[in-house]
């Protein structure tokens, strides 16, 4: 199998993990706990907050699984990140 398909494969697994790990979240009740902590009225803002708040960890970690398998598979790219980085670094070195 090519590395191309294998790493399709593991993104789909990656998502899949995103997927369970929302659905975990709200069948133990955080998104209602946090929606029920907001005032009346600001129950949708108190739901974004959930979801941004949950999801925090589940993104990190499929940053972090990404990049492992990329790193396995031997997959080359650039990140957006690494560029926008990598300048503010050699704006700091010429100064």
């Amino acid at each position: 199998m090519s590395s191309n398909t294998l790493h399709h494969l593991a993104t789909g697994v990656g998502f899949a993990f995103l997927i369970g790990w929302y659905l975990l979240c709200r069948h133990l009740g955080f998104i209602d706990w946090v929606t029920l902590q907001m005032p009346e009225g600001y129950e949708g803002s108190g739901l974004m907050l959930a979801i941004g708040i949950m999801m925090t960890p589940a993104f990190l970690i499929w940053s972090r699984f990404n990049r492992f398998i990329e790193n396995k598979l031997d997959i080359k790219g650039k990140y957006y990140e690494d560029s926008f980085y990598q300048n503010d670094i050699q704006k700091k070195d010429r100064d």
